[in-house]
């Protein structure tokens, strides 16, 4: 019966059998490939906060007087000014802001003869709150990125992020 119309000679057989699990096997690559890189894709565009900041020590308020700044780096290598402006004791005596200008990402100084932060790549110069006054970063509307501050027992911590991208660690 091998002449007749319909039948398959047993040579092409394996050969179309061979390209129906291959092109499979690419198809099944390519899908897992996506997958993956959507995954982390959207891992790190929505990152769940719970699991990437975290509260940290950052000085005894003893340590830190009133109009003295200092600078904290995050675990994840960011760079902060923690300044104090009060003697309160609560969190609200305090400000932690970014050292880095939200214009071109250049860092930023504070000037405390001037009471001000200043970034030198264009002239840019924010308040003591971080609010752009003058320069680029002022004709945009932008700020320095503020974090979150608590007392606790004379201590102060920081809310900050403590997972930086392409770690696979978790809090």
């Amino acid at each position: 019966m091998a002449g007749q119309q319909g039948d398959i000679p047993a040579a092409e057989e394996n050969i179309v059998r061979r390209e129906f699990f291959s092109s499979a096997a690419m198809v099944g690559g390519l899908a897992a490939g996506y997958g993956a890189f959507a995954f982390m894709a959207g891992r790190y565009l929505y990152p769940t906060e719970a699991k990437t900041k975290a509260w940290l020590f950052v000085t005894r308020l003893a340590d830190l007087q009133v109009g003295d700044s200092l600078s904290y780096e995050g675990p994840t290598g960011i760079t902060i000014v923690v300044a104090r402006h009060g003697d309160d004791g609560t969190a609200t005596d305090f400000i932690a802001l970014s050292d880095i200008c939200p214009h071109l990402g250049c860092r930023v100084q504070w000037q405390p003869h001037r009471n001000r932060f200043f970034c030198p790549c264009h002239n840019g110069v924010f308040n003591p709150q971080g609010k752009a006054i003058e320069g680029p970063p002022a004709d945009a509307g932008q700020s320095l990125a503020r974090y979150p501050l608590e007392v606790e027992g004379g201590l102060l911590f920081i809310k900050v992020p403590v997972v930086g991208l392409g770690s696979s660690e978790e809090v």
